[in-house]
């Protein structure tokens, strides 16, 4: 099961990069492609199993889970707005997600 929720987030990961990257040409299949990666990250970390069960471990996996949803509501941006105002949803996502992949493995050493 953990190899499958991997692979289902570098597939996702990878389909999202795509998307975000063709969006500038105005590739029609770029929003659904971005959607798609997305929703594929959000689902494998929502799925994602802790290893040990500490309040600061439970804290980092749910800032872990809004930055996976934050992605997807960009996705919904590039759709409703068709302007650049998905690219700031999609920097605080990115943000969230940087600082828990910093933490996490400093945090699971601790233990």
């Amino acid at each position: 099961m953990k190899n499958f929720i991997s692979a289902l987030f570098v597939v996702g990961a990878i389909s999202l990069l795509t998307g975000a990257i063709t969006y500038i040409t105005r590739w029609i299949a770029s929003p659904y492609l971005y959607m798609i990666g997305a929703c594929m990250v959000a689902i494998a970390q929502i799925y994602t199993p802790l290893k040990v069960e500490t309040v600061t471990l439970k804290r980092l996996h749910r800032q872990q889970i809004a930055g996976g949803m934050l992605l997807v509501v960009s996705g919904v941006f590039m759709f409703v707005t068709h302007g650049n105002e998905w690219i700031a949803c999609m920097m605080c996502a990115a943000v969230l997600e940087l600082y828990t992949s910093i933490r996490i493995p400093q945090e699971e050493k601790k233990n």
